[in-house]
């Protein structure tokens, strides 16, 4: 007896399909955050320990933890992978058939 739910297909930016004003920067600076997480968990640093090697305070690390990274430009957060040992390259090409967008590969 399921009646339907209804459902809306994502565009594949949940910052878009939430109406953010510049969804691709959420989008990267989301993604971005992630990795920054990811390094720190896999280092197995506290929160303290983390902070410290970046440059910033515990409670941004918390933030940052928590998905509270507004405040944080993208800029910032590739200074703070830099930290962590990592480089960033930045590629730029044309885009062709479809909407430009922002991306990140991580190796």
């Amino acid at each position: 007896m399921n009646k339907g739910i209804e459902f809306e297909e994502s565009s594949g930016n949940v910052f878009e399909d939430l109406g953010f004003e510049n969804p691709e920067h959420e989008l990267l600076k989301a993604k971005l955050a992630f990795y920054i997480q990811k390094d720190i968990e896999e280092k197995k640093l506290t929160q303290a320990q983390a902070a410290e090697l970046i440059g910033i305070t515990q409670p941004d690390i918390s933030k940052l933890k928590n998905g509270r990274y507004s405040r944080f430009t993208a800029e910032r957060l590739f200074s703070f992978l830099n930290r962590l040992n990592y480089d960033v390259d930045i590629h730029i090409t044309k885009a062709t058939n479809h909407e430009p967008h922002l991306n990140i590969v991580a190796h």
